[in-house]
Formats: structure tokens, C-alpha cells, sequence
């Protein structure tokens, strides 16, 4: 399977792997794509298992709707469970990195009955998150989320000079030059970065939807060099997981975690499916 839809909405999908093995779905943040799976996925075949990387709504040229309303968590949680029904797929385990981890979560949480196992790279629990906003610097941390709601400049800011800030953005996270251009490329694509942007503009609509008490098998992965994401909501998150629950400290990697860390990220990955 190379692509999925969902009213009118055309995914671009990696499916690789044994065709037969155990799935495991694998979810980017921002500004990335399924490309940040590239170094996570070839390990996880050799152990078995099969893998679905969709570039996710506002990163496929097909699935790029205009207006904020169209990427709130709801909508982007129904794209998943649509991805597993183009399957075949009763459930899968679910892994998110960044906005693919709030996503992760809110399956573990809305939909535990598609979800076999879940794991979150980066992201605390969404109301973890909410609580450390007001109790340490989260929410300096995330000042970027405001200027994100303003129209039009944040484009015109990142993709000045080519995408040069967002490159110099990503650089200094640790990726490489190839890495950088390739996101920052893919953000160039008409459209690209204004839908992706939406994930964000989106927030406002998110007060009614709350991620409750996630109820399936849960792997936390935070790094100690991530700029974006404190301790405080990492370790309050095991408060909302009522499953057996493991949370796994990388020391010095930065954000990028399923760039940088690929191998350990594989290997904690196959551990938490293999225990299932």
C-alpha cells in the first residue's frame, strides 16, 4: 500500500517490511515527514515487524485542506484509524515523535481497542503538558506556538532566503545538511508549510477535545537536550497512563529523537512489541 483516503483526501504511506509481520505505525512531527522513520525502519523489519509511515495531513500534496479546522486532533486521529481500515488492520502498534506523538496519545486514549501498544517520543501526555505550562518554563519553551498563530509572517520568516532560518533551525538541533534540506524542501512545496502550520492554528479548537487516561501498554522516550520539551510534563505524564508504563531517558539528544537516536529508538521500540 503506497497511499490511503479519507473523505476526498489522498496519504502518501511507506508500507514496508514483512508483509506478515506485526504493524507498527509510525507518525512524524514537524517540520519532518515520513522520511524521519528513514533510519528507525529498516531495523524494525529485521526484527519482524511491518511498518506504515504516512506523510500525515498537510505534508501529502493530496491531503493539504485549507483553514485551521481541518487539523485539529480529531481530524488527525481519524486519519490513522482510516490508514488501519485501507489496511486491513484490526489495531497496530502506534509510535509518534513530536505532533505524532499528541496524536499517539490521543489513539491510546480515544481508541485503546486500535491501539496494541503505544509509544511516544518526545511528547509528554497532553495533560501533562497542559499542567507543566503552568508549574515550569514549558511554556517558555514553546513561545514558537504563538508566533505560529499569527498569519502569514511565520511563512514568510522560515522560508526567507530559501528556508535558510528553518535550516539553521534543524542544523542546530544536531540534523544533517541532508536532513535539514530535505525537510526544509518538502516545506517549499506550494501549500506545504502554511497546511502544516494549521497543526498548530488548530490549537484554539483543541479546549473541547481532552486526551483522557490512556489504557493500553506505554513506552515515554524523552531526551535530556531537548530545547522544546522540559522534564516537568515528562515526568508527570505517568499520572494519565493507567497500563504498564515505562519511561526511557536518552542523555544528550536533542529533539530529533527519531533522527538522532535511531538505533536506540529501534531497539526500545522491538523490546515494548516484543513484550505485548
Amino acid at each position: 500500500m503506497d497511499s490511503f483516503r479519507r473523505d476526498g483526501l489522498t496519504f502518501d504511506v511507506r508500507d514496508a517490511g514483512p508483509p506478515d509481520g506485526e504493524p507498527v505505525v509510525l507518525l512524524h512531527g514537524f517540520p519532518q515527514g515520513s522520511a524521519a522513520w528513514d533510519a528507525v525502519s529498516p531495523q524494525l523489519h529485521r526484527h519482524g515487524l511491518r511498518t506504515l509511515a504516512p506523510d500525515q495531513r498537510g505534508y501529502s500534496p493530496m491531503a493539504r485542506p485549507r483553514g485551521r479546522k481541518h487539523y485539529t486532533l480529531r481530524e488527525t486521529t481519524a486519519d490513522v484509524l482510516a490508514l488501519l481500515d485501507a489496511g486491513g488492520l484490526e489495531n497496530a502498534h502506534v509510535v509518534g515523535h513530536d505532533w505524532g506523538g499528541i496524536v499517539a496519545w490521543a489513539l491510546g486514549a480515544w481508541h485503546p481497542d486500535r491501539v496494541r501498544t503505544l509509544t511516544a517520543l518526545s511528547v509528554p501526555h497532553p495533560a501533562a503538558m497542559a499542567k507543566a505550562m503552568v508549574t515550569s518554563d514549558q511554556a517558555l519553551r514553546l513561545y514558537y506556538m504563538g508566533v505560529f498563530q499569527l498569519p502569514f509572517l511565520p511563512e514568510r520568516l522560515l522560508l526567507a532566503q530559501g528556508g535558510r532560518a528553518m535550516r539553521r533551525m534543524l542544523r542546530s538541533g544536531g540534523l544533517s545538511r541532508e536532513q535539514a534540506a530535505h525537510y526544509v524542501g518538502r516545506m517549499r512545496e506550494p501549500g506545504a508549510l502554511s497546511a502544516s502550520l494549521s497543526w498548530y492554528r488548530a490549537l484554539p479548537f483543541q479546549a473541547r477535545d481532552r486526551v483522557g487516561t490512556v489504557r493500553v501498554p506505554t513506552l515515554h522516550v524523552w531526551s535530556t537536550g531537548d530545547a522544546f520539551l522540559g522534564r516537568a510534563g515528562t515526568e508527570a505524564t505517568a499520572r494519565f497512563v493507567d497500563a504498564p508504563y515505562r519511561l526511557e531517558i536518552l542523555d544528550d539528544v536533542s529533539h530529533w529523537i527519531p533522527e538522532l537516536a535511531a538505533d536506540r529508538v529501534a531497539e526500545l521500540v522491538t523490546a515494548h512489541v516484543r513484550s505485548r
